[in-house]
């Protein structure tokens, strides 16, 4: 039997037509009676909003938590993989334990004793990402109207997440040694007279992103104490703590308390590569068990092969030598974009001043709101994130942050150069609007 429309189709030497998909307001009708409640409070990321256009050659971005990706030697990558072509790949195309390979926890040990840090392999979840273990905890801890306790302002990655799962985030201010320890102490107090617990307080204390600063170890002492005295979970975020450019190390939270309430989270991203899509997680065994089983319905396990690429690195031994030249270069971005701001940004502007890390954190006069000022900045092809993206309360408004690792030393020049212009037009703006 012969399909008739088929048969035409075939004799013509085309494929039928596809009409274009058009969204329409019945569209929208169709599929919003659909939508799970979450998806009204979803918020998308700021940085993920910003890569289509950052990904054109002409935008100087200083928007990304970017680390440089052509720093890492070609020929080590190509090696690794050579080798793993050769005698592993059945198992790199595999499904692996949801826990993650053995010999890549082992390495994650070792990455985790450089910062003082005693832990088992069996106690670490490899994850897709750092990103994967704000999610999970997430998903293990929060139902809808839960409270987090967040630093103001805070990742700008995590507001999502924190949105999606329908929290009621409470943001402690910052200062140059990091959270607000006292005001922390006193939302605490507000929070039970209202009969709420935090699930958990979310902090990244070293050279935070996105403000750059660092929590002190007298505020280090105290949160831990906090955590212990009122069985309070506490996400410690530190993607950067190995990047440091000058300064003395500080302990880790997890490494003060013991693992006891400290959720920690790690990631291969800032100190190899973002491409491997590698975080891992170390927390109390009964959280870490609930994470796992959330970790199963998501994803399974993260990719293996990436897995084996981490391992076939970190085998060389050449990851302490790729580290220091990374904070070699770091270091010098960093102090070019200091040299930037100060010839650049008008008077009463400020900015941190991190001694590791990605990111500075740059505060305009009051009357200058970044939002509106990004979309000027775009049309002289630079590119950073407005403050408020840091924050779930509107504030942040003149605020902005810049990344000085993404990009060579001539292009932070131009880009803050760039930026200031546009500053500059809207501070001659308002003194000719306040003339009058």
């Amino acid at each position: 039997m012969t399909i008739e429309g088929s048969h035409r189709a075939s004799d013509a030497g085309a494929p039928p037509e596809i009409p274009p998909r058009r969204s329409t307001t019945r569209d929208l009708e169709r599929y919003a009676r659909l939508f799970a409640q979450r998806t009204q409070v979803m918020k998308s990321s700021a940085m993920r909003d910003l890569m289509a256009v950052t990904e054109r050659p002409e935008v100087i971005s200083l928007a990304g938590g970017l680390p440089d990706t052509r720093t890492f030697d070609s020929t080590t990558f190509a090696s690794v993989m050579a080798h793993i072509a050769e005698a592993e790949c059945a198992r790199a195309l595999q499904y692996g334990p949801t826990e993650g390979h053995a010999d890549v926890r082992k390495h994650i040990v070792a990455i985790m004793d450089e910062e003082g840090m005693r832990v088992e392999e069996d106690e670490v979840l490899v994850t897709t990402g750092g990103q994967q273990v704000i999610d999970l905890v997430c998903k293990t801890l929060i139902d809808p109207g839960d409270v987090i306790v967040a630093e103001a302002p805070t990742y700008p990655g995590a507001v999502p997440t924190f949105c999606s799962y329908q929290a009621d985030v409470v943001q402690i201010e910052l200062d140059d040694e990091g959270m607000r320890i006292d005001v922390l102490e006193q939302q605490l107090e507000i929070l039970d007279a209202q009969g709420r617990a935090p699930k958990f307080i979310y902090t990244i204390p070293s050279f935070q992103n996105p403000g750059g600063v660092s929590m002190s170890l007298e505020r280090r002492r105290r949160l831990v104490e906090i955590a212990s005295e009122r069985e309070l979970l506490v996400l410690e975020d530190n993607p950067y703590g190995l990047l440091r450019f000058e300064g003395e190390p500080l302990p880790t939270l997890f490494s003060l308390d013991g693992g006891q309430f400290v959720i920690y989270l790690g990631t291969f991203s800032k100190i190899l590569s973002p491409g491997v899509r590698l975080g891992w997680s170390v927390a109390p065994r009964p959280v870490s068990a609930k994470m796992n089983l959330g970790k199963q319905a998501v994803d399974l396990c993260s990719a293996s092969l990436t897995q084996r690429f981490v391992n076939g690195y970190f085998e060389t031994g050449e990851w302490r030598g790729y580290l220091d030249l990374l904070i070699g270069v770091y270091r010098r971005r960093r102090d070019v974009m200091f040299e930037a701001l100060e010839e650049h940004f008008p008077d009463g502007a400020t900015w941190t001043r991190p001694q590791g890390g990605l990111f500075v954190w740059a505060t305009l006069p009051d009357y200058i709101d970044t939002t509106d000022l990004l979309a000027r900045a775009l049309r002289d092809n630079v590119a950073f994130v407005p403050g408020r993206a840091a924050y779930l309360d509107g504030r942040g408004g003149s605020s902005m942050r810049l990344n000085f690792s993404g990009v060579d030393e001539a292009d932070i020049r131009e880009g803050v150069r760039r930026i200031g212009e546009v500053v500059r037009e809207q501070v001659e703006l308002y003194s000719k609007l306040t003339e009058h």
